[in-house]
């Protein structure tokens, strides 16, 4: 399995969560043994210019908090961008470490239906309307090259065309929207055929007072003799005996029994989150 990202640069350089990400990459535990990073580098972020986005000269200068490699590329260039894309893939499989390519780019057209660019970035615009688009300049290079001809290639596009406008036609005939079926990204056999969950039984999983009691009892006592433990520590495991004795429970205790069945049943159970290491919450 290998993850891969894709990002927009102004979310890349201003989201927290990116950033929080590749400090999540290489923690026990937790670690993906590497994420592909590809960002699509369009040079703006929905209106905002670089330049009133960020402080340093790339969105990609987070990644360097962990030594991520960082490979910017001229997305112009389709055979530099596969070239690139081979090299990260190869350093995560080799690594497992986060490795980020920033495909340099462009976008044509405004940020949605509503947005026109040439109101707030007429000069790049501009520049943007004389570029040749990438498929017709790498096509007209490998046509040059004698590498496809020209019908190869016209054939290509009718080829795609056709594709799209089949789906397009298709779309049509769907009456029933089964939103159900992607929202919920069901199992095979989870759903009945009109999207409805089968009749899910629940095995019962009430133990018995006896074992409640044990489990209770050892989450109130020192496993190891003559232990000194914090005065302040003491006082909750005397209290949590108590509750034990007088068959109440809170939160914690709850918790305690919960975890503590399940480990007899032998299944292994990893605590994660906020200070569970030195057992606050």
């Amino acid at each position: 399995v290998m993850s891969i990202l894709l990002h927009g640069d102004a979310a890349f350089a201003g989201q927290g969560v990116v950033y929080e990400t590749f400090h999540l990459s290489d923690l026990p535990s937790y670690t993906t043994n590497g994420t592909i990073h590809v960002v699509v580098n369009n040079q703006i972020g929905f209106t905002t210019d670089p330049r009133m986005a960020r402080s340093s000269p790339y969105p990609t200068d987070v990644a360097r908090v962990v030594n991520a490699p960082i490979f910017h590329v001229n997305a112009d260039d389709p055979e530099a961008v596969m070239y690139v894309c081979n090299v990260a893939a190869e350093w995560r499989n080799t690594y497992n470490k986060d490795v980020v390519v920033d495909l340099v780019c462009y976008r044509r057209r405004g940020h949605n239906e509503m947005d026109e660019p040439m109101f707030t970035q007429p000069l790049m615009y501009k520049q943007i309307h004389k570029q040749v688009p990438v498929l017709k300049k790498y096509a007209d290079k490998l046509i040059a090259d004698g590498t496809v001809t020209l019908q190869e290639f016209e054939e290509e596009i009718a080829k795609y065309d056709r594709i799209c406008e089949e789906a397009y036609t298709r779309s049509k005939d769907n009456k029933i929207l089964h939103i159900k079926h992607w929202l919920d990204s069901p199992w095979p056999g989870f759903f009945t055929v009109d999207g409805e969950p089968k009749s899910m039984s629940c095995p019962p999983t009430g133990i018995s007072e006896e074992l409640l009691t044990h489990i209770g009892n050892v989450a109130s006592s020192v496993p190891v003799k003559d232990f000194k433990i914090h005065s302040g520590l003491s006082r909750i495991l005397k209290a949590r005996s108590e509750m034990t004795k007088n068959r109440v429970v809170d939160w914690a205790l709850a918790e305690y029994m919960a975890f503590g069945s399940v480990l007899k049943e032998g299944i292994h159970v990893r605590l994660s989150g906020q200070d569970v290491e030195r057992g606050t919450f």
